[in-house]
């Protein structure tokens, strides 16, 4: 796509985005970005920060999605998160395991609510994600009742058996609500090559139906968990020409985490008006900076599925452009909330001890930039030094060169935290083996490198790769 002019405003950047949303915006966003930044709209800041910064979690006895998995040493608690007008939900066991957990998660919208999602670009997507992708171009996002999740099967490369389990339980859903099937999304996550039963979903209709509360969304985010080891959300408010509206979210993953649109699952609600073209363009602008810049294992899951609610029962005006003015605050705080969510995924990185941030500076644009640090970020010899406590700046020198990207070895500099490694293609003469060892001890750690060659940047978040990553990944499905 040819790039959009230089004097293109950010209200008709954002338009041309969703003309169509998975193609254009994919295409357009680094143009895109910088309109936006011209037009002096807040960013969220990149340090993992939320608007509503959650605590260091403690563990709980019903915390791990699987028995016998220890809690995340990176873990944070669930911060309080008030009701979301328009948004009620319920859990129940519909029996995809063996042990005792809940495993299904039945939420219901208000009529009228805005859904755009963005989806796995995986070459063997899920029915359920074939399901969404569907529905949401049938009725433009608009007027989406239901949301069905379950833990515990994929439904992912199981064929037309897959996909009619999808819609039988649609339909139960839809008749139900009284509402149409292509109103009800659905999302599965687990073992991947089984099809859906079905009917363990639609039987225990009547007995989760009756449940539904809007008080409910730490139950929520604990039914969607499998390998994960703590529930994940997040909360923000924001303001929208003077009315104060509420973002909340919930997430899940902890493997299988290498996005390429958004992450293994994630369901974001607001009571803000926004009109689904408005809504899609930002689910799609916001994925870039937050759930594709972040890498446990550098594996793509098929089912990865980001929706987006908008109910629209705020006092807030509606709002048609995702551009409008009177959005920038909820811009900033949708961005932070899904950063939040994101950067959760990382700290619960199946058997992550350390939470690293890379940052790559200098390179010939964004794009690249970008390419540069996941190359660094999801290079196995990298993850298993940071898993030593050992600063090898030789693989962060050796991850940067096989990224096939421009680089200049004479002006390369590479540091850890504030501590100077290697620079002008040589170790730093201030290089201190003693004070590198000591900084890899933090469970917080930060690589930057500057590639010399101009002025692109880019922030990707992992972690290490542990011995506990190939236990917990060997007896997977047993």
């Amino acid at each position: 796509m040819t790039k959009p002019p230089a004097k293109l405003t950010p209200a008709r950047a954002l338009e041309a985005a969703a003309k169509p949303v998975e193609a254009a915006a994919h295409a357009v966003l680094d143009p895109l970005t910088s309109a936006l930044k011209r037009a002096g709209i807040g960013r969220a800041e990149k340090d993992g920060k939320s608007t509503e910064p959650a605590a260091a979690a403690e563990p709980s006895a019903d915390g791990p999605g699987k028995p016998g998995l220890k809690v995340s040493p990176l873990a944070v608690s669930m911060p309080k998160m008030p009701p979301i007008a328009g948004v009620q939900m319920a859990i129940g066991r519909a029996g995809f395991y063996k042990h005792e957990r809940p495993d299904l998660l039945l939420m219901r919208f208000a009529r009228g609510t805005s859904c755009a999602g963005v989806f796995t670009r995986h070459g063997v997507g899920s029915a359920p994600v074939d399901w969404c992708k569907k529905q949401l171009e049938s009725s433009g996002g608009a007027d989406v009742q239901a949301l069905v999740v379950n833990a515990g099967c994929a439904n992912s490369f199981t064929g037309k058996p897959g996909a009619d389990a999808v819609r039988r339980v649609a339909g139960a859903v839809a008749k139900r609500f009284d509402c149409r099937q292509r109103d009800v999304m659905m999302a599965s996550t687990g073992v991947i090559g089984v099809v859906l039963d079905d009917a363990k979903i639609t039987t225990k209709l009547p007995e989760v139906e009756p449940r539904l509360t809007d008080n409910a969304w730490q139950d929520a985010a604990r039914a969607i968990m499998t390998t994960d080891t703590f529930p994940k959300a997040a909360t923000a408010t924001a303001k929208i020409d003077g009315h104060t509206v509420r973002i909340n979210g919930i997430a899940k993953g902890s493997g299988m985490i290498a996005p390429d649109m958004a992450t293994m699952l994630a369901f974001v609600a607001t009571d803000a008006d926004i009109a689904p073209k408005a809504l899609q363009t930002l689910v799609s602008l916001y994925t870039r900076t937050t759930f594709n810049c972040v890498t446990v294992d550098g594996d793509r899951s098929t089912n990865d599925t980001l929706l987006l609610f908008a109910t629209g029962l705020s006092s807030a005006p509606r709002i048609s452009r995702a551009g409008d003015h009177r959005l920038a605050d909820f811009r900033d705080k949708l961005e932070k909330v899904l950063l939040d969510l994101a950067l959760q995924l990382v700290r619960d990185g199946e058997g992550a001890t350390k939470f690293v941030k890379i940052n790559v500076t200098g390179a010939e644009n964004a794009a690249s930039a970008r390419k540069i640090a996941r190359t660094v970020a999801e290079s196995p010899l990298v993850k298993t030094a940071f898993a030593g406590e050992d600063a090898n700046w030789g693989r962060i020198v050796m991850a940067v060169g096989r990224a096939d990207e421009p680089v200049n070895r004479e002006r390369m500099k590479i540091m850890f935290g504030k501590l100077v490694a290697a620079q002008d293609g040589l170790v730093s003469p201030t290089y201190s083996e003693a004070k590198m060892s000591a900084y890899m001890k933090k469970p917080e750690l930060e690589v930057s490198v500057d590639v010399g060659v101009g002025r692109g940047a880019a922030s990707v978040w992992t972690c290490d790769l542990t011995k506990e990553y190939v236990a917990i990944n060997g007896d997977y499905r047993s």
